[in-house]
This record gives C-alpha cells, structure tokens and sequence, in this order.
C-alpha cells in the first residue's frame, strides 16, 4: 500500500493508521492525513537535541518524562480509548509527560503536560492552527512553538480550557513553566549558533 492509494478526504482513525505500511511520516488531525515534512533541517535537529538535553537534565532525578519524535501521542475524544474512535495522532518534537499511566508501548494516550514544536519551512499552518487547536481541547498544559527562523519561543498556557499566550521571546529571554519547578531554558544557548 501507497499513500497515494488513501482517499484524502476521508476520516481515518488510529486503528488505520496501525494498518498503514508506507514509510511516510503522518500524523491524523481529527481524522485527517497530514504528511510530514521530510526530515528535518540541521538547525531544527540541534535546537531539538538542545531542549531536550536541558530536559534530561532536569528530569533525571524526577517523576515526569521527556519523549522525542518519533513518539505517537493519541488524543482520544472524553472516554474514547478504543483505537477505531481516536482520529488524532500527532508526533510533537518534543514532549513531557507527568502520569505515567498514559505512556505505553506505542507512545502516549492522553494529553502530555507540554508539547513542543519547533517550526519547519512548509508546516507553520499545521501547527500553528490544526495542532493549536487539538491541544488546547485535549488539555495539553503548556505548547511550546520554536521557530529557529525567527530565534522565537511562544509559550500557550492552558487556563479554565482555553490557551493563554507568552509574550513572544527571544535570545536574552530564559523560559520558566510551573509544570517543571525551577527548570530554566535559556535561548541563547537553544539557538547558538543558528
């Protein structure tokens, strides 16, 4: 099977995409297909490598767990765990994850505590509206955008349901999260050398 032999404008849900063979990359936003970009830039890979290595260092000693891409994190609807009625599966770059009970071992069922993209030429719109929105309705916590073109960090933060932005950062700035006490990201160091 191809990907050119899915009808696109079809739902598809994970129990699908289980049966999927093809060596592209997607990801299912409320059913439908995204391709994802090729592998990523240079640039992206270092900044992602960076994060997550400031992660794993303050995590080491700690209850909550990072995840990098490829990592399948299932967004099931309320009460929705049956594999034929979830319809999002997104890989976001990076990922940490607090409830142990919702990683197996194909990835994650359930909203991780902070889901972080790091922008590529080509997939601004899918994650800036299709995965904005299925995050902020599944209870992501906190969505972290990094945008190495621009050296930009924007942070969403979940308040009663609903994403409330940072102010846009940059080099000189050092992000914070209550998700992850006294953890500190400093963004010169994320993108050095950019």
């Amino acid at each position: 099977m191809q990907l050119s032999d899915l009808d696109l404008s079809k739902s598809y849900s994970y129990a699908d995409y289980l049966q999927w063979t093809f060596d592209d990359r997607l990801e299912l936003i409320k059913g439908k297909i995204f391709k994802m970009t090729p592998a990523p830039a240079s640039n992206h890979q270092r900044i992602s490598w960076r994060i997550s290595g400031e992660l794993y260092t303050y995590l080491k000693d700690k209850s909550c767990q990072a995840y990098t891409a490829p990592f399948d994190v299932r967004l099931p609807r309320k009460g929705e765990n049956d594999d034929k009625k979830i319809f999002t599966v997104v890989q976001p770059d990076l990922c940490v994850i607090c409830d142990h009970s919702k990683v197996d071992a194909r990835g994650c069922t359930g909203a991780p505590d902070i889901a972080v993209e790091i922008l590529s030429p080509g997939n601004n719109q899918k994650e800036l509206r299709n995965k904005y929105e299925v995050y902020e309705e599944s209870g992501v916590k906190e969505y972290w955008i990094v945008s190495p073109q621009d050296k930009t960090f924007l942070k969403y933060t979940l308040v009663s349901g609903e994403y409330q932005p940072s102010k846009l950062m940059t080099t000189g700035d050092i992000i914070t999260t209550g998700i992850l006490p006294g953890f500190e990201l400093n963004l010169d160091t994320v993108f050095a050398d950019n």
